[in-house]
């Protein structure tokens, strides 16, 4: 028998064969999102090129095209204009086109920041305050409640979508910022709820107690002690629900058409010469990754569960 090594350490093989799993799961993993990457920066025709082509000569085609709107032309009135002033005309004139105008992914990218952001900071605000209600005091049917508040969670929000969407028709909050905010807040409470409970939980009410002692009222307390003890928690959840709104496809599908529209319903219309243009869909499916990217990484320090979680300092 090895004495030399402690029973709970993992042995080198065990190791070993952890980090070839983690390696081979990351490949699978960003082989979908590389390929997307390098789609945006292929020309049209290198896009839809049958095999694949790997290896070619960049090209920011893709990302003219999904910010344009273009025409084509024919070569007489081409000729007739005066030469272009800027790098993208000039690719624009390659291919017998001259750009008509700005295209609309701009708005819909602003749209999904707007929905996004919003509606995941109502989830995590209203979510802390009816967490920390559940977690402190003593709430009349709590379980049958905190029950009730995770069963709209075991269906898929999909499954209610004719309903809302005569609710919304009927109140005018279709095709709305404020509507769809409003949609992506209450299906990810539920979710916020639970999560920050079991956060809240783990956090000494004799923190609490101490500073209600010293004199702060227990919305001071729950400021200043809860707040900071449940940062991870608080973080986690964002993450969660920002993923969600940021991502979800059905309902804005079914309730935005122009003004709240988001990109992920609008970038699968993006239409080029003959039929989607692949590249461009690429380009705006790579610009709509960065945001939340950015977002989980500004927010991973708290992921790690902090020290002082379940026990009480001396």
């Amino acid at each position: 028998m090895d004495t030399a090594r402690s029973p709970a350490e993992a042995s080198v093989f065990s190791r070993k064969l952890a980090a070839l799993i983690i390696i081979v799961y990351t490949v699978v993993t960003l082989i979908p999102v590389t390929w997307i990457l390098i789609t945006g920066f292929k020309s049209v025709d290198k896009a839809i090129s049958y095999p694949p082509e790997v290896f070619f000569k960049p090209s920011l085609e893709g990302y003219v095209n999904l910010f344009t709107q273009r025409t084509r032309q024919t070569k007489e009135y081409l000729e007739s204009l005066p030469p272009p002033k800027t790098w993208y005309e000039k690719l624009v004139r390659s291919r017998e086109m001259v750009i008509a105008g700005p295209s609309k992914y701009f708005g819909r990218f602003m749209n999904s920041l707007i929905i996004g952001f919003g509606a995941t900071f109502l989830s995590v605000f209203l979510g802390t305050l009816a967490a920390y209600a559940f977690s402190r005091f003593k709430v009349p049917l709590k379980e049958d409640l905190m029950f009730f508040i995770l069963s709209t969670r075991m269906f898929p929000p999909i499954a209610v979508a004719v309903p809302i969407f005569i609710m919304y028709r009927k109140f005018g909050l279709g095709d709305t910022h404020l509507g769809m905010i409003i949609l992506y807040t209450v299906v990810n409470l539920s979710l916020a709820v639970w999560l920050l409970k079991g956060f809240i939980d783990e956090i000494p009410r004799e923190y609490e107690e101490a500073a209600m002692i010293d004199g702060y009222t227990r919305f001071a307390a729950f400021y200043k002690i809860v707040l900071p003890q449940a940062t991870t928690g608080i973080a986690a959840t964002a993450i969660f629900c920002m993923i969600f709104s940021w991502n979800e496809y059905a309902f804005a599908v079914l309730l935005t058409q122009f003004n709240a529209q988001t990109a992920p319903p609008f970038i699968p219309t993006i239409i080029g010469e003959g039929g989607q243009d692949w590249s461009a869909i690429g380009a705006g499916t790579t610009l709509f990754l960065i945001p939340v990217m950015i977002f989980t990484v500004v927010l991973r320090k708290h992921l790690l569960r902090g020290i002082t979680f379940g026990a009480v300092r001396k």
